[in-house]
Formats: C-alpha cells, structure tokens, sequence
C-alpha cells in the first residue's frame, strides 16, 4: 500500500520532472528548427555537445547516455528512500533537466545546447536544462546545509 506522503512526493516530482522536460524540449525545438540571434555578449546557436560539461567523457561516445540513465535512475530510488517532501521540487527539477539533456543523447546524438556567452571572456554554451538542474543542485546543497528548512 501506498502512502499519502509518497504519493504527494510523486506528484511534485513528476510534475516538475514534466514540465522542466517540456519546456527545455519546446525551447531546443527552435535551435534545431534553424533559430539563431547574436549579440554581442550573448549568442543564441546550436551546438550538439557530445560529452558533459565542457564536453568532458565525450570519448565515451554512445555509452554516456547509458551511464547517465543508470545514475539519473539511481537519484530517483534515492528520492523516494528518503521520503522528504521538502526534496520533491528540487529533485523534480534536476531530473526534468537531467532526463531531457538524456533524451537529446538518445534523438540528436548529443546534448542540444545554445546559449553561448562571450562578453569579457568565453564560456561553455549551454541550455535551459542545464540552468535548472545547477538551481536544483544549489537548492539540494542549502537543504543539506540547514536541515531545520527540512522537517518533514
């Protein structure tokens, strides 16, 4: 039998596991349809990056994406061993951003990125995927540091 407070942890997670992968989906879309701008601090591109960030273990080629699924796979047991609720939204968010970059893996043989910033010195291109899941790790890492924001 199922719980009140797992089933309340899975609604949040997936919800925002949904519509974080929907959004970044919508927005990779308009790159991979031919949509460009460029500023001069910011350029909207497409790139396929092969690896991670800053295209690190792209020497692991197609096994990446296996790799990634597996530990992506294990946070969600993890999420529902814990049975915190105060983790259900960041999670849902890192996972939305962490299975959509997954999906690119599997569609376009690489991860969609497009924001690239120039402005006083060169930076990694990447994706709202890519946002959301940093915001979602520094949310982790303040509920870590004050566990009093995290009662239940």
């Amino acid at each position: 039998m199922i719980d009140n407070k797992s089933l309340r942890l899975a609604a949040i997670l997936l919800f925002a596991l949904a519509g974080i992968f929907i959004i970044d989906q919508n927005i990779k879309a308009l790159f991979v349809e031919g949509f460009r701008y460029y500023t001069d601090c910011i350029d909207l591109i497409l790139v396929y990056n092969k690896g991670v960030a800053f295209s690190m273990f792209s020497f692991l080629d197609q096994y990446l994406k296996y790799i990634q699924l597996a530990l992506v796979s294990g946070v969600v047991l993890y999420v529902f061993y814990l049975k915190k609720l105060c983790y259900a939204l960041p999670m849902g968010i890192l996972l939305g951003g962490a299975f959509s970059n997954i999906y690119d893996r599997f569609v376009h043989e690489g991860v969609v990125d497009m924001v690239y910033w120039h402005c006083g010195f060169n930076f990694a291109v990447f994706n709202f995927a890519d946002v959301m899941i940093d915001v979602a790790v520094l949310w982790l890492l303040i509920l870590n540091f004050k566990p009093n924001l995290c009662k239940n």
